[in-house]
């Protein structure tokens, strides 16, 4: 019978490090932001109703509240500040949400609204001026990433604990 030496020394535990054992899954909190988005872009929507707002201004606010609803939640979670790279990685996760939502609400509008005849006429003005349009999509893409990017910082700099 052959014996073999015990190994006490030796763990059969895998190794981690300790940071990417508690690190949190940011898009949990990306979701708290499209659900504050959400609601917000829901509710100007119902006051455009009644009163004229700016496009910006509805935007830039939604992504404020989005911002300041996922903050408070990481916060409140992780009982930390968010780091650089949790705030790089919540900003462009929740900049392609609201693309994404925006691309949806803009698909719904095309195929259930517009009759052959309204896309037709969008279809040729975008054809024969493309410039304006590709310029007002460039400043909406950097109006949205420079607000989200201001938000998540700036009430990660004010809710963080002290």
């Amino acid at each position: 019978m052959l014996r073999s030496p015990l190994n006490i020394n030796k763990s059969n535990k895998p190794l981690t490090s300790h940071t990417a054992a508690k690190s949190p899954k940011i898009m949990t909190y990306v979701s708290f932001f499209a659900i504050g988005y959400i609601l917000t872009t829901s509710i100007f929507m119902m006051i455009q109703s009644k009163v004229a707002l700016s496009a910006q201004l509805v935007t830039v606010v939604s992504i404020l509240v989005g911002a300041y609803i996922a903050v408070l939640k990481f916060i409140k979670h992780q009982k930390r500040a968010l780091n650089r790279s949790e705030i790089n990685q919540l900003t462009i996760a929740s900049i392609v949400i609201v693309w994404l939502l925006t691309l949806v609400y803009l698909l719904v509008l095309w195929f259930f609204l517009f009759d052959a005849v309204s896309r037709e006429v969008l279809v040729e003005m975008t054809k024969q001026q493309p410039l304006p349009l590709l310029g007002a999509l460039m400043m909406i893409v950097v109006l949205t990433l420079v607000s989200a990017r201001l938000g998540i910082w700036i009430f990660n700099r004010m809710l963080a604990p002290k």
